[in-house]
């Protein structure tokens, strides 16, 4: 089954991050750059995405298209990188997610076959 994980950053998290120092910063990545290695063999793909400043939002639920900046007005959480992967099942990739390392939240959400 194939699943796409979307890593969502939150104030609070970005915060903590900014505050840490270039030592324990770089131990914080050296976590995520191990669990993506130990779960490389159910990695298809996925990125880093580039700050929600840089997002284009389209709504199309209020007669013509309304375009605006950035991903939401009042967003608190915003997804930050995506991986796609290939697993049994959902119990398999609860456990791959539940020793992800970094951002606090993590949807899981199947891709259509």
């Amino acid at each position: 089954m194939k699943y796409v994980l979307l890593f969502v950053d939150t104030e609070q998290f970005a915060s903590d991050l900014e505050a840490m120092g270039p030592a324990e910063r770089e131990r914080a990545y050296g976590r995520v750059t191990e669990w993506m290695a130990t779960h490389a063999d159910k990695m298809g793909g996925g990125s880093k995405l580039q700050s929600p400043e840089t997002a284009t939002t389209v709504r199309l639920d209020r007669g013509e298209p309304v375009i605006t900046d950035g991903p939401f007005v009042e967003g608190k959480e915003v997804v930050s990188g995506y991986a796609e992967i290939e697993v049994a099942d959902l119990d398999e990739a609860l456990r791959m997610v539940k020793t992800w390392p970094g951002c606090p939240i993590v949807e899981i959400r199947p891709l259509e076959s």
